[in-house]
């Protein structure tokens, strides 16, 4: 049986808000919000977190969680997940964003049991996007897929580039998918991947999992209901709140 493990990689000096896995949120701080909705998770064995803070690790044992502390100078919480999975017994790692209060836990398990095929290499999310000005922000990174769900390609522009559009006419909602940064790695292929140095494409656009299209890895991509809800700064904090009211977690 396949064993996945979820670590959320929790860092204190977010450039957006400092501080912010630890911002309370409907009087909770952001971080138990995650690891709560990841401990629903089934097909999880255990969830981890992997910070550089002290405060982080604390919050985290209040939680009953354990918390490894990582190296302070990793580039990416895919290198901080990579550090805390290593002498972990785990077939699949999963790497859970620590910004998500409404993590989706069945979404979790749909990523898992996608790795149980031996033909991926990793596996994420994505939804569809039905409103064009957010598909047009570069912030809101976008994928297209084969038939099959192989991601071919993630850009912050928009793709597929739609060139027969008339100018006037309405945005199309079953065209373009919004990706959702879960990811679950295959553990053999987490060590490769983050062994190998960033891409040109990565460098480019700024998205890491270009770097695992260019090592020629497949990436399955899920479907998922909706985006979720995500804290980046705290003007989000709010519509987070009633978001985890409407969902009846409060």
């Amino acid at each position: 049986m396949t064993r996945a493990i979820g670590i959320v990689p929790a860092r204190w000096a977010s450039t957006r808000f400092p501080g912010k896995i630890l911002h309370p949120v409907c009087g909770r701080p952001l971080l138990h919000w995650v690891l709560a909705r990841a401990r629903r998770a089934r097909r999880l064995a255990e969830v981890i977190v992997a910070t550089d803070d002290e405060r982080i690790r604390a919050a985290a044992k209040t939680a009953g969680v354990e918390a490894v502390l990582t190296d302070p100078a990793h580039a990416s919480g895919t290198d901080r997940v990579a550090e805390a999975a290593r002498g972990r017994r785990a077939d699949v790692v999963v790497n859970i964003q620590g910004d998500e209060p409404l993590l989706d836990p069945e979404l979790v398990d749909a990523l898992v049991d996608a790795l149980a095929d031996g033909r991926w290499d990793m596996a994420t999310a994505a939804c569809p996007l039905a409103e064009e000005a957010t598909a047009r922000r570069p912030s809101v990174v976008k994928v297209v897929c084969a038939a099959d769900g192989t991601a071919l390609y993630f850009s912050r522009a928009l793709i597929p580039f739609f060139r027969d559009r008339a100018p006037d006419a309405p945005f199309p909602p079953d065209i373009y998918l919004r990706h959702i940064g879960l990811y679950a790695y295959r553990g053999s292929f987490l060590k490769r991947f983050t062994a190998t140095p960033p891409s040109r494409l990565e460098q480019i656009e700024k998205l890491e999992q270009l770097r695992a299209l260019e090592m020629g890895s497949r990436i399955l991509v899920r479907m998922a209901r909706e985006a979720g809800v995500g804290v980046d700064t705290p003007e989000d904090v709010p519509a987070a709140e009633a978001a985890l009211r409407a969902a009846g977690e409060v």
